[in-house]
């Protein structure tokens, strides 16, 4: 009897581990506080778990707090796990600011941002 109790409350902690999980980013391109020599056409965010594509937004902001996207977000080829944005057309030099919020399947709510900059 304690033997089952104690595989119950196992169980019940490993579950409830799992079922908590966040969306927190893994990667992008361009990357987190990079540099690039050439305007990217489109910036990709990659996260540890699958999205809500519906409840999750990719934005990117100049240096005047002007969103310089297309406002086109999508999650290509079906990854849910991943989000893209199209840039505007010959970005100038400069650094740019993404900000994200991800949504996972679990309804637990991530943000954040980070950098990348286009060099001369």
């Amino acid at each position: 009897m304690k033997v089952a109790r104690w595989i119950a409350s196992l169980l019940a902690v490993l579950v409830a581990g799992s079922v908590s999980a966040h969306a927190f980013l893994d990667h992008a391109e361009p990357p987190v506080g990079g540099v690039v020599h050439a305007a990217p056409a489109r910036v990709e965010v990659w996260f540890s778990e699958d999205l809500e594509p519906a409840f999750s937004t990719l934005k990117v902001i100049n240096a005047a707090d002007k969103q310089v996207d297309r406002m086109d977000k999508s999650v290509p080829g079906g990854d849910r796990s991943r989000m893209s944005v199209s840039l505007n057309a010959a970005l100038p030099p400069g650094k740019y600011r993404v900000r994200w919020r991800a949504v996972s399947v679990d309804t637990h709510v991530t943000q954040g941002d980070f950098t990348f900059e286009i060099a001369p």
